[in-house]
């Protein structure tokens, strides 16, 4: 299956991770299922922002909310890696709940899209469609 991700939810994505660097940035994936229309930012709660993300759990039950009334279904969530790769590192595969949930990971300027599936994360091809 390939990703579908709006060049908009790109654009964001990229924005998001230079602006909050040094820090990791974080947020969700909002959409349908095979495609991600927007990425929202979401607060990095988490105690040192350099080395780790922790989504602002607020958000969370806000997406859930307006998912609930007809809004954009949650499809992920993103994080970026100031100094490293868009590959998942330790501390995310200790993380992986194997939700079937796509991740975006930001670094160096490019975005890779992984499926946090039951045996850890695999790699999900995408494109990038407009809007």
């Amino acid at each position: 299956m390939t990703l579908e991700v709006t060049s908009g939810a790109m654009a964001t994505l990229l924005a998001e991770a230079a602006q909050a660097a040094p820090l990791e940035c974080c947020g969700l994936l909002l959409g349908r299922a095979g495609r991600v229309e927007a990425a929202q930012p979401a607060a990095n709660v988490a105690p040192d922002p350099s080395r780790h993300f922790e989504i602002d759990p607020a958000a969370l039950f806000a997406a859930h909310r307006a998912a609930r009334a007809g809004g954009p279904g949650l499809v992920g969530y993103y994080h970026s890696h100031p100094d490293g790769h868009p590959l998942p590192s330790a501390t995310d595969c200790e993380h992986s709940s194997g939700d079937g949930r796509a991740w975006a990971i930001v670094a160096g300027g490019e975005v890779a899209f992984w499926c946090d599936g039951k045996n850890g994360f695999e790699a999900l091809s995408y494109a990038v469609v407009e809007g």
